[in-house]
C-alpha cells in the first residue's frame, strides 16, 4: 500500500508560480505512473499531467502545457508539480495520485488548494 502526503497549495496572483509536492510511502517500489488530478467547484476532477516511470513520458492536458512541469525526485520518493504562469482558472483542489501495474490510479493525496486571485 503506497501513502501519499501532498504540500505546497496556496494563493497566488495571476502570473504568478506555485510547486506543488507529493511525498510517497510504503510500497513505492510498485509505483509505475504518477499523476496530478485538479477538481474546480462544480467540475469533475480531471487529470492535469502524468509521468510514466521509466519511460519520462509525460502527458499534459492542453490547458496547463507549457505552463505546468511534473517530475520526480526519486531519491526523496516524492513528485512534483511545477505551475507557472497560474491563472484564475486554474483555482481548483489538486490531488496527486500514484499508479501500479494495472495503470489504475488507486492511491490518492489528501489534497491541497490552489487559488489564483486576478
Amino acid at each position: 500500500q503506497v501513502q501519499l502526503t501532498e504540500s505546497g497549495g496556496g494563493w497566488v496572483q495571476a502570473g504568478g508560480s506555485l510547486r506543488l509536492s507529493c511525498a510517497t510511502s510504503g510500497r513505492a517500489s510498485t509505483i509505475y505512473n504518477v499523476a496530478w488530478f485538479r477538481q474546480a467547484t462544480g467540475n469533475v476532477r480531471e487529470n492535469i499531467a502524468s509521468l510514466m516511470l521509466g519511460r519520462n513520458a509525460a502527458y499534459y492536458t492542453d490547458s496547463v502545457k507549457g505552463r505546468f512541469t511534473i517530475s520526480t525526485n526519486n531519491a526523496k520518493n516524492t513528485f512534483y508539480l511545477q505551475m507557472n504562469s497560474l491563472r484564475p482558472e486554474d483555482t481548483a483542489v489538486y490531488y496527486c495520485a500514484v499508479a501500479g501495474p494495472t495503470m489504475k490510479f488507486d492511491a490518492w493525496g489528501q489534497g491541497t488548494q490552489v487559488t489564483v486571485t486576478v
